[in-house]
């Protein structure tokens, strides 16, 4: 197999990446359009993020946070976007550096990223193991339709990340 100089596969997982950040700008300036809104899975020990001790004791090795009606202030930089949000009624500033996201998901339109997190910035290109591509996941239409039901959510698995139901956040 010939090995690949030009490196495709952080090509590819910039530019998504890329996809990733646009939305957010767009979103930190002019709000969320229409339905859409965001869950984003990253590693929450990776480098660069910031977590509260609290939060980061309660989400070990990922955290999934969703941006949708309770946000504030979100920022993106070049390589990280930072926002508010709300846990257990305790606000927090997080910071999540774009090369820490593990998946992106906009149930509203069944569009999702996947990704590596080898940060390839730490590592020389010689010596990265070859990685797949990042992929757009294609939702099904239940697992969309999950994040809506007004059921209550089972308990948090241990060490896992929790995600939060949207209708506990929704104005009735």
């Amino acid at each position: 197999m010939a090995t690949d100089h030009i490196r495709y596969d952080v090509l590819a997982s910039e530019a998504m990446r890329g996809v990733v950040k646009k939305v957010l700008t767009d979103a930190a300036a002019h709000g969320l359009p229409g339905e859409h809104h965001f869950f984003i899975t990253f590693v929450s020990k990776a480098e660069g993020v910031k977590l509260s001790s609290r939060l980061l004791a309660q989400y070990p090795e990922e955290m999934t946070i969703i941006l949708q009606h309770q946000f504030w202030d979100l920022t993106v930089l070049e390589d990280r976007f930072e926002v508010g949000l709300s846990f257990g009624g305790i606000p927090e500033r997080l910071v999540v550096p774009f090369s820490a996201i593990k998946s992106f998901l906009d149930p509203s339109v069944k569009f999702g990223l996947q990704f590596e997190t080898t940060d390839a910035a730490e590592v020389a290109p010689e010596t990265l193991p070859a990685a797949p591509a990042p992929s757009a996941l294609s939702v099904p239409a239940p697992a969309a339709e999950k994040a809506e039901t007004t059921e209550e959510p089972p308990p948090p698995s241990q060490g896992g990340a929790e995600v939060v139901r949207l209708d506990r956040f929704r104005k009735k």
